[in-house]
């Protein structure tokens, strides 16, 4: 069964997957897992997804292949974003790393005090 098959069957639902077999070596892995984040989007914003990623993020090439407007797909692409958790790329430096920058000498007394002051 593939994602399209189970996105059908579940109408959109919440599921977990309870059991994984690792294709080629035969290891299960049994257990509660919520299946990815795209996996759980309907089968129309995940082919909406793929074809935005295949065209390097250009909205004009998302107008030509959907044959709608800008607002349209900036409009769809806020809506499937706001089913997603983003991951923070720049995580607030923890006191212990301000501390090991500043014993390197990366930084100075002053820049590590400010980074210590900033609200996380």
């Amino acid at each position: 069964m593939d994602w399209q098959e189970l996105t059908d069957l579940t109408r959109g639902q919440p599921f977990t997957v309870e059991r994984v077999r690792l294709a080629g070596s035969g290891v299960v892995v049994e257990g509660q897992f919520e299946p990815p984040q795209l996996a759980q989007l309907s089968i129309d914003d995940q082919v909406f997804v793929a074809a935005f990623v295949r065209s390097h993020g250009s909205i004009k090439e998302m107008e030509r292949i959907f044959g709608v407007s800008y607002p349209t797909i900036k409009s769809r692409l806020k809506r499937i974003a706001e089913h997603l958790d983003f991951v923070d790329t720049d995580p607030a430096a923890t006191g212990a790393d301000v501390v090991d920058r500043l014993r390197r000498g990366e930084i100075s007394a002053q820049e590590a005090l400010a980074e210590l002051e900033r609200p996380r």
